[in-house]
């Protein structure tokens, strides 16, 4: 223990509080006015408007700190017209940055683009999209097929190939429930009882595999809490308390754990990987349960608790696999990539610029993500317009032609060919330009545009992976969504109570996911637990069942 004090933190000084009224500072704005101009006093104004705004909203008691930047910033969004403004003329072509050290270099981003037509977005759904509904046949009352036309009595009717559809849609409890009135007769001298037995298939359970399915859907895919849900079910009058819900899902996460283990397998075979963590909060655990996880060389320093997600894909399929604990999302990647063949080549990994979400006892193809590096330089849009412009419109001719790609459904290959033709010189051109700011001396390298100008350079062969390796993706689009679900489930509770719920949440968490990923329906994603309940620990049993071409419809 080293002999030194530690030096103790001085309190910050507190400024003197003056209380003033708001016909005060009217009264000292209004005598400014014969020695500031027009603009000045309205400037002045505005500062002191949006300085009172501001203190009554931080004394109101449901103002939260995203609520106060929305309402001073605006909302915030990255689309690139949006940050830019007008930034495009009427028939659609990239407007040129006038950016000193560009003019020569941004010629690749400059190909007019084709005027796109307005998608559809009307809302509506034909009755082909309700795969899920009860279809009901209804058969004319009075005519038949063959008969005589009533309306011209020569012709005779036939049935045509479409029936008029009507789609009717009604309100329901997310779990419903049967009430079987089973009779029961009574012996008036001996007393015997003889009960009518159930019918064929109701079981012995009152809560059966459906039912737990559905109850973990709520919760860990669409993020709804057992204690909201709770209060669904009692207002349609199917009473399902919170605590039973957890206790149907407690349950079942033991039952998956044989397709946890399948997941995990499958996951690790796939060419491509993505990761990333959120904190986490547990509270209860031990000094000795950190201490199991972490080794040797991470014991004294690690302090976080981390939800760590990894998505892995395979031919348009995904897998997520989550992990709650000290260790971080390289970490968990490690436990994932020990279960790869050997036989394999390295999968690509996806994943920001962070050192920690880096696997360190396996070879991996590292991508970084576009996206990442993209928004550093959209928040400085206020401060480099123009540079940031040149950035946004090269970088969103290079998503174009990705979303090309992937809507006339292009092979790795293709794709690959595709980006190498169009997007390769803009990407030449950006990096041209990046280092033409600091040669030119346009930037100073310490400034904030200087930092994001830096930070793509460092990792210059990672985002652009793209344009050499089939298949490697732009961004972490694909993982967002299964970790935000993650993140909804986190937020609406303190944290966990103990390690003992980490597998139930993850298991189920990732069993979840993994359904929402290869089901197409509710009703099939229901259906996959007692799946693998017939599975059980049979490993072939359950290679089987989660093949990516499972028999959903049986």
């Amino acid at each position: 223990m080293s002999g030194h004090k530690k030096k103790q933190r001085r309190a910050p000084s507190l400024l003197q509080r003056f209380d003033v009224r708001q016909e005060q500072i009217a009264a000292i704005l209004e005598r400014t006015r014969a020695v500031l101009s027009d603009v000045e006093h309205a400037t002045l104004s505005s500062i002191v408007d949006t300085l009172a705004l501001v203190q009554a909203e931080l004394q109101g008691k449901t103002t939260s700190i995203d609520r106060l930047r929305k309402m001073i910033f605006g909302a915030s969004t990255e689309r690139t017209r949006d940050v830019l403004g007008d930034s495009t003329d009427d028939t659609g072509a990239t407007l040129e940055p006038k950016v000193a050290g560009a003019e020569a270099k941004s010629s690749p981003t400059q190909a007019p683009a084709a005027p796109r037509s307005k998608a559809p977005g009307h809302g509506r759904n034909g009755a082909a999209a309700y795969t899920g509904a009860t279809r009901v046949t209804v058969p004319h009352p009075d005519l038949h097929s063959g008969e005589v036309c009533p309306g011209c009595t020569s012709g005779k009717l036939y049935p045509q190939s479409e029936p008029r559809k009507l789609v009717r849609i009604t309100g329901m409890a997310p779990l419903s429930a049967t009430v079987y009135e089973c009779e029961r007769l009574r012996c008036n001298l001996c007393g015997e009882i003889y009960r009518a037995p159930a019918p064929a298939g109701v079981g012995e359970e009152k809560y059966d595999a459906t039912a737990t399915s559905m109850v973990g859907l709520i919760k860990y895919g669409a993020g709804l809490p057992f204690n909201r849900n709770e209060k669904l079910q009692a207002g349609m009058g199917i009473p399902l308390p919170a605590s039973t819900q957890w206790d149907l899902v407690q349950a079942a996460a033991k039952t998956l754990a044989p397709a946890h283990e399948e997941m995990m397998d499958q996951a690790a075979q796939c060419p491509v990987l993505y990761n990333d963590d959120t904190t986490m909060k547990v509270l209860q655990l031990t000094k000795q349960e950190r201490a199991e996880a972490l080794s040797d060389d991470k014991k004294g320093e690690r302090t976080g608790i981390f939800t760590s997600g990894i998505v892995a894909t395979d031919a348009g399929h995904k897998i997520a696999l989550f992990f709650t604990g000290v260790r971080h999302a390289g970490e968990n990647l490690n436990a994932v990539l020990a279960r790869r063949s050997p036989d394999l080549p390295a999968p690509i990994h996806m994943c920001d610029g962070l050192s920690r979400n880096v696997p360190s006892d396996f070879d991996t193809v590292l991508a970084s993500c576009v996206a990442h590096a993209r928004r550093k330089h959209v928040e400085l849009v206020e401060s480099f317009p123009a540079q940031v412009r040149f950035v946004l419109e090269t970088l969103r001719e290079v998503y174009i032609t990705d979303a090309r790609a992937r809507n006339e459904g292009l092979t790795p290959d293709q794709r690959l060919a595709s980006h190498q033709k169009e997007s390769g010189p803009r990407m030449a051109a950006l990096e041209q330009w990046m280092q033409a700011q600091f040669d030119q001396r346009i930037i100073e390298p310490n400034s904030t545009l200087g930092a994001a100008i830096i930070y793509m350079q460092k990792r210059w062969s990672a985002l652009t992976l793209f344009l050499r390796v089939p298949g490697a993706p732009l961004d972490k689009e694909p993982f967002a969504y299964c970790l935000l679900c993650s993140r909804l489930n986190a937020s609406e509770r303190r944290g966990q109570a103990s390690t003992r719920s980490l597998f139930d949440r993850d298991g189920f968490d990732r069993f979840v996911q993994a359904v929402i990923a290869i089901a197409e329906h509710p009703r099939q994603q229901a259906r996959f637990a007692p799946g693998v309940q017939r599975a059980g620990g049979d490993a072939q049993a359950r290679r089987e069942f989660f093949s990516f071409e499972p028999a959903l419809a049986a």
